[in-house]
């Protein structure tokens, strides 16, 4: 009995206001998240996107006000972190952050409602649970790099490059367990915006990280069709973050104006997730190295964790650009696979409408031209002025609403005849299978939605009940 009176406090009091700073064991972590899941069921919802090559569950907390399910018209964010096992502090960060969030919401703070108001906010603190416990605590050189079978999951993705220049096929059943479990959770919820953290220096890496050394190729920089919002996106975090922008902080490495970086200028990389998730996922992603060791003592942990927050919160700040809304055909219904296209941007695989009818692009204030195209219906063209949308929390709206085509057989402006290269199959009103290099469709139930395992209340609970019986006995 005393042990459901300890539960009981447990779940009533919720976590400790103070989480240590200090680098918690993947069990201690996954505590942790039960923990504040349980005690906060109306903002958080913890669910695994799939289990390391070792077993180990990879763990996501999502936060707003809708937790469980995405929301039309609420954004999807994610952080992934220690992608490389032995880069360490982005566990730690992850981890505060989802403390503050929390905290902030108990405490009725503005910051944190806002953000919960308006984002639905994704954190996965290891993607690889297997590396960290092999890791070494050299600031540079040690290992635990790679997963349990010796693969460097961010060489692991499919290639964008490789796969337009030789139509290679994803294979996915032959990549690591960990790259398949993103690459299914891209699948199953429509991200906006990501980071993804890692170590060993300080700087903000931005799309692309690989070429073809054709005409993306400028300047030495591999640059994508939204390059000003990628280096938009690298300096919001690079200027907010206490020491990134000067760009000289790391003794061993090499200087970085503002401390922002196009990835391939720094290095080129193959199979990269970074540029996955921009052609594949129509996710803008950034690589944040956050720290200049890859494993910083204990001690430099609360210092680090204040050098990052503004610029943590900041960055998701940022998933209000652009513009949002649906796409609905002639009869008023939302249409999925609609291919919504910004003139002057060619994506190699054209942005498409979600299963909800909804599409997010991140743009910086001006005017644009949109095209939206889908089969059986006219091809509409309009000019939206965009503001800027973070400081209010989100992002202009708008919807477009299609007609049918005429009958008249002369008319040209049918949606195949506006095909781009980019594009070179209509889309497709069902499910989607695009063309093999953009072969990426959302299934119809989201991860956070139960598609993937997850903890009931009832199994956590039980769970305490455990936890807590062999504590005390």
């Amino acid at each position: 009995m005393s042990s459901l009176f300890l539960l009981l406090a447990v779940l009533i009091a919720g976590p400790a206001s103070m989480l240590e700073f200090r680098y918690h064991s993947n069990s201690e972590m996954e505590q942790y998240l039960l923990q504040i899941n349980a005690s906060n069921p109306e903002v958080t919802h913890l669910y695994s996107i799939g289990q390391s090559v070792k077993g180990q569950q990879l763990w996501v907390l999502a936060l707003g006000l809708s937790p469980r399910r995405h929301t039309v018209g609420i954004p999807e964010f994610k952080y992934v972190a220690n992608m490389h096992g032995n880069e360490v502090l982005g566990r730690v960060l992850l981890l505060q952050l989802i403390n503050d969030l929390v905290r902030g919401y108990r405490d009725n703070e503005t910051w944190s409602l806002q953000l919960l108001n308006s984002t639905r906010i994704h954190i996965l603190p290891t993607m690889n649970p297997d590396g960290f416990d092999e890791a070494g605590t050299h600031c540079q050189y040690s290992q635990g790099r790679f997963n349990y079978n010796g693969v460097d999951l961010n060489r692991n993705f499919p290639d964008a490059f490789a796969g337009l220049r030789r139509q290679q096929q994803l294979r996915e059943e032959k990549r690591e367990a960990e790259v398949r479990a993103v690459i299914g959770w891209l699948r199953t919820e429509s991200f906006v915006l990501s980071a993804n953290l890692h170590g060993g220096a300080l700087v903000a890496s931005y799309p692309y990280d690989n070429s073809n050394k054709d005409s993306e190729l400028v300047d030495g920089a591999s640059v994508t069709p939204d390059n000003d919002v990628f280096v938009h996106l690298a300096r919001v975090y690079s200027h907010s973050h206490a020491s990134m922008h000067r760009g000289d902080r790391c003794d061993d490495s090499m200087p970085f104006l503002e401390g922002i970086t196009n990835g391939y200028q720094w290095y080129p990389l193959s199979g990269g997730m970074q540029d996955y998730n921009y052609v594949w996922a129509q996710c803008l992603e950034l690589t944040l190295e956050v720290s200049c060791c890859k494993f910083p003592p204990v001690r430099e942990l609360p210092a680090l964790w204040a050098d990052n927050k503004k610029a943590l919160l900041a960055f998701m700040q940022q998933v209000h650009l652009g513009v949002k809304g649906r796409v609905f055909d002639a009869s008023g219904v939302p249409v999925q696979n609609a291919v919504v296209e910004v003139k002057g941007r060619r994506n190699m695989c054209p942005f498409r409408t979600d299963q909800h009818g909804e599409y997010y692009r991140l743009l910086l204030p001006g005017k644009y031209s949109f095209t939206v195209t889908y089969p059986g219906h006219e091809v509409l063209t309009e000019t939206l002025n965009v503001p800027y949308g973070p400081d209010n929390y989100s992002a202009m709206k708008h919807d477009f609403l299609l007609r049918r085509v005429s009958a008249d057989p002369t008319q040209s402006n049918l949606p195949h005849a506006n095909l781009t290269p980019a594009d070179p199959t209509p889309a497709d009103p069902t499910p989607a299978d695009p063309t093999p290099t953009c072969k990426h469709s959302l299934q119809a139930e989201a991860a956070g939605s139960g598609s993937r395992p997850t903890w009931t209340r009832f199994w956590m609970g039980l769970w305490f009940a455990v936890v807590l019986r062999s504590v005390t006995e």
